[in-house]
C-alpha cells in the first residue's frame, strides 16, 4: 500500500490550510521530492481536479494517481489542450507552474490559464524552480488565479511600478525597457503566507549526481565544414544549402554542426556524422540508459545505432533506453530506470541543464551518473561552462568565444 513520507504528510496538512485560507497554493519542493503525490492528496479532498502538466509527464502523473488509489475525479491534461476546458472544476493544478511567468505581457497560455480558473477555483502551483530567471516571473503564474495576492494591480506594469526597478536593455534593434529586475524582499511578504518549500536535503536526500564529460573527435569532414561556414558564412552541398548570413544563425548551426546534423535553408534535415551516436552505443552498450538530444535530426542519428523508445511507460517495461529532447523531457519525468544520463546535445538554458540531470535522482539512490558527449573543439564546452553557473549560453556569449577561437580541426 502506498504511503507519503512523513514530510509529506506534514505539507498536504499545510496545503489544505492554505488553500482554505487563501484559495491558492505555492509547492516550490525541488525535482524528485514528490510534489506530485501531495498535490494529488490535497486533491482527493475536493470533488472535480484538472490537472494541467508537460505531455510527457502524463503517463507518470497517471500511474502516481493510481498507486495512490485515489478516488476523486480527476482530469489530466497538457498545456497545449488548455483552451478546450472550461472552468468546471474546483481545484486546478498548474505543474511546472514557472511556464506561466511569461511577462510583461501575458502570452496565450497564460490566458488560456486563467479561463479555466474564472469560476473562482482552488489553485495548486507547482515548480522546483519558481523563478527560474527573473522574479518577474512570479506575476502572472499567480494572476491565473482571482486569489493572487497581487490581484489589487491591474496588470504586470502597474505591479511593476511597486515591485521592480526600471533598465534598459540594448539589442540589434536598440533599446527597449528591460521589467526583469524585481526585489524579492519586496514580494517576499505576498508569498510567505501561500508557499510550502522543501530541498532535496531537507527531504533526506543523500544522492550524489557525478558528472563527466566525454570529449570525442568527430570526421575531419565535420571540422572542414565549420571551418568554412565561418569563413565564408555559407556552405553549398550536394544535398542542402547551410547559410550563417547573422550572428544568431552561425550560434545555431554550429550547435547543430558540432554534433554531427543540420537543418538545411529549405528545412530538410541531414545526418552527417555518426560518431557521437556511435561511441554512446559502444560506451553503454547492453546498459539502459536514458539520452537527451537537442534536435530533431539527433533522434535519428540516435535511432541507428542504439535501440530507444520515447515513451515512459515503454521505457519502465522494457529493457529499451529512451531518447527524449532536452526541452520537452527535463520536467515531470522520472528516469530512475536508467543506469545513467547521457547528453548527445546540450541546450543553452540553464534551466534545461539543472532540471534533467535530476530526473533520476529519488530519496534512496545513493548515486547518479551523468555524461556528457561533447565534441573535440566543440560549442558544447562553452555552454556547458556557462549553464554550470546558472547562467544562459546567449549570443553575446557566443560572439566573445567565436572570435578567439579557430573552429576547424
Amino acid at each position: 500500500m502506498f504511503e507519503l513520507r512523513d514530510y509529506q504528510q506534514i505539507a498536504v496538512k499545510n496545503g489544505i490550510e492554505i488553500l482554505k485560507a487563501n484559495g491558492i497554493l505555492i509547492l516550490n519542493f525541488e525535482v524528485r521530492t514528490g510534489k506530485t503525490h501531495i498535490a494529488l492528496a490535497i486533491a482527493s479532498q475536493y470533488k472535480n481536479t484538472l490537472f494541467v502538466t508537460k505531455k510527457k509527464a502524463i503517463s507518470s502523473i497517471e500511474l502516481d494517481y493510481q498507486t495512490a488509489e485515489h478516488c476523486n475525479k480527476l482530469t489530466i491534461i497538457n498545456y497545449e489542450q488548455l483552451g478546450k476546458y472550461k472552468s468546471d472544476y474546483d481545484l486546478v493544478i498548474f505543474d511546472e507552474s514557472h511556464g506561466l511567468g511569461a511577462f510583461p505581457k501575458p502570452n496565450k497560455k497564460i490566458k488560456e490559464a486563467a479561463n479555466v480558473c474564472l469560476n473562482g477555483c482552488d489553485v495548486i502551483l507547482m515548480s522546483g524552480t519558481l523563478m527560474p530567471e527573473s522574479n518577474a516571473q512570479i506575476f502572472h503564474q499567480l494572476w491565473v488565479s482571482s486569489c493572487s495576492p497581487f490581484k489589487d494591480y491591474k496588470n504586470f506594469y502597474r505591479w511593476f511600478e511597486s515591485f521592480g526597478k526600471p533598465k534598459l536593455k540594448y539589442t540589434s534593434y536598440g533599446t527597449c525597457n528591460d521589467y526583469s529586475d524585481v526585489s524579492y524582499d519586496k514580494i517576499r511578504p505576498y508569498i510567505e503566507p501561500i508557499i510550502l518549500t522543501k530541498t532535496q536535503g531537507e527531504a533526506g536526500f543523500v544522492s550524489e549526481i557525478v558528472e563527466q564529460v566525454c570529449t570525442i573527435i568527430m570526421q575531419p569532414s565535420t571540422y572542414n565544414v565549420i571551418a568554412k561556414l565561418k569563413n565564408d558564412k555559407v556552405v553549398e552541398g550536394k544535398n542542402g544549402v547551410v547559410l550563417a548570413d547573422t550572428a544568431v544563425k552561425e550560434m545555431q548551426k554550429l550547435h547543430q554542426l558540432y554534433s554531427g546534423t543540420i537543418k538545411f535553408e529549405d528545412g530538410n534535415r541531414f545526418v552527417f556524422d555518426e560518431t557521437k551516436s556511435k561511441f554512446i552505443a559502444q560506451k553503454f552498450k547492453n546498459q539502459k540508459i536514458a539520452i537527451f538530444y537537442k534536435f530533431i535530426a539527433e533522434l535519428e542519428a540516435i535511432k541507428r545505432h542504439i535501440d530507444v523508445t520515447d515513451n515512459i511507460h515503454e521505457f519502465n517495461t522494457t529493457d529499451k533506453s529512451i531518447a527524449l529532447q532536452i526541452v520537452s523531457g527535463r520536467e515531470g519525468i522520472n528516469l530512475s530506470a536508467a543506469s545513467a544520463i547521457v547528453y548527445y546535445n546540450i541546450d543553452f538554458s540553464a534551466v534545461s541543464y539543472w532540471q534533467s540531470r535530476d530526473r533520476m535522482t529519488t530519496k534512496d539512490r545513493v548515486k547518479s551518473n551523468i555524461y556528457w558527449i561533447f565534441s573535440h573543439k566543440g560549442i558544447e564546452h562553452q555552454i556547458y561552462k556557462a549553464v554550470m553557473n546558472k547562467k544562459d549560453f546567449t549570443l553575446q556569449t557566443f560572439k566573445k568565444w567565436h572570435q578567439n577561437t579557430n573552429l576547424g580541426l
